[in-house]
């Protein structure tokens, strides 16, 4: 879960750099897809017990 959510706010950052934006958009958008992303996979893990 927490690697998840690290990579999507990582690969935000390094989007919003090579954008070269002042506004965290990216991250912010990649950060809450990786949070749903991370929580889905909980949920359907804890499905399978």
């Amino acid at each position: 879960m927490g690697t998840t959510i690290f990579l999507g706010v990582w690969g935000g950052r390094q989007l919003d750099k090579l954008a070269g934006l002042h506004f965290p958009l990216w991250t912010l958008l990649f950060s809450l897809l990786a949070v749903a992303v991370a929580i889905y996979q909980v949920i359907r893990e804890l499905g399978r017990r």
